[in-house]
C-alpha cells in the first residue's frame, strides 16, 4: 500500500508532525480504513526520501494517539475506530489545537470578537 503523503521542507513543521497530521487525518477521514496495512517504517523512509528515525517517531506519535497498531513480526495497522470514535477524536483534536492557538492569540491582546472574525475570513479564503 503506498501512502499519500506530501513532505514539505519549506515548513515550519516538522517532519515526523507533517507524517502524523497527514495520517491521522486519513484515518480520522476513513480514507486509511481499520486493519489497513501501514508499510514499513524503512520503506516509508525511503520513499520520501527522509531519515528512519523521523519516520519511526511519527509511527510511534501515532500510536501513542490510538491511531495505530503495532504486531510483532507482521507491521503496523490501522486501529479500529467507529464512525463516532473518529469524529469525537477529531474534535478532541481540533479543540486541542484551538486551545493553544487561543492563548496565543490572547497573549498579544486579540477579543474573542476578533478571533472569531480572524476565523471566519480565514475559512472563506
Amino acid at each position: 500500500m503506498a501512502l499519500d503523503i506530501v513532505i514539505s521542507t519549506t515548513s515550519d513543521k516538522p517532519i515526523y508532525q507533517q507524517l502524523f497530521d497527514q495520517l491521522s487525518s486519513q484515518i480520522l477521514l476513513g480514507q486509511l480504513a481499520e486493519g489497513d496495512y501501514l508499510p514499513p517504517i524503512r520503506t516509508v523512509a525511503k520513499e520520501l526520501q527522509i531519515s528512519v528515525i523521523t519516520v519511526k517517531k511519527a509511527w510511534e506519535e501515532l500510536e501513542r494517539a490510538g491511531f495505530i497498531h503495532s504486531m510483532v513480526g507482521r507491521g503496523c495497522f490501522v486501529a479500529p475506530f467507529s464512525h463516532s470514535q473518529r469524529m469525537e477524536k477529531r474534535n478532541e483534536m481540533a479543540l486541542e489545537k484551538l486551545r493553544k492557538d487561543i492563548e496565543y492569540y490572547k497573549s498579544l491582546g486579540i477579543s474573542e470578537q476578533e478571533i472569531i472574525a480572524f476565523i471566519r475570513a480565514a475559512y472563506r479564503e
